[in-house]
């Protein structure tokens, strides 16, 4: 497995892998879409490139068989506070979910952020998404008991149809 940053030319297809995991169609695309609660794009190539210009120390990561290839996944690391750095938008291609591409993807973004100095790791997740945690818990991250609100009005996180929506706070100690 190859594990790179992205590159600028990168931006458009990691774009569209977001896109089709975290929107897709239930029924066409892997369990990790939030189709059913969120609608509109997830992301796009011009704020992944604004989102990496305002944070220097920020990393979108890519995943692929070899150099090269066919980007398998994705995931955004970047350090918080206190030795923590946050990741997110952990996304793996819906059509190859079954090949724990996930896992490893995770493993990889682990090691990276303790290269760069990481204690532990952070992330956010909407808290009706019991499966999704469930994965998380079984690879060691834990509820924090923090929360924070679902951001209704930032339509760069989508479009709500349900009016319940915040997220949980996990972490996991490297």
């Amino acid at each position: 497995m190859h594990f790179a940053p992205a590159d600028s030319s990168d931006l458009p297809a990691v774009a569209d892998l977001v896109n089709s995991a975290y929107r897709g169609e239930t029924s066409r695309q892997g369990w990790t879409t939030e189709a059913d609660y969120l609608g509109g794009q997830r992301t796009d190539a011009q704020t992944l490139a604004r989102d990496l210009a305002a944070n220097a120390q920020a990393a979108l990561m890519t995943l692929r068989d070899e150099p090269g290839g066919p980007l398998l996944g994705c995931v955004w690391l970047e350090p918080s506070d206190g030795g923590a750095w946050y990741l997110g938008m952990l996304t793996v291609r819906p059509d190859l979910q079954d090949r724990r591409l996930g896992r490893t993807l995770l493993a990889a973004a682990e090691d990276h952020a303790r290269a760069q100095g990481a204690r532990r790791v952070r992330m956010t997740v909407i808290q009706i998404r019991d499966t999704l945690i469930a994965w998380y818990e079984r690879r060691g991250y834990a509820r924090t008991g923090e929360t924070r609100p679902f951001p209704y009005a930032d339509l760069r996180f989508g479009q709500p149809v349900r009016d319940d929506l915040e997220f949980i706070v996990m972490e996991r100690a490297l």
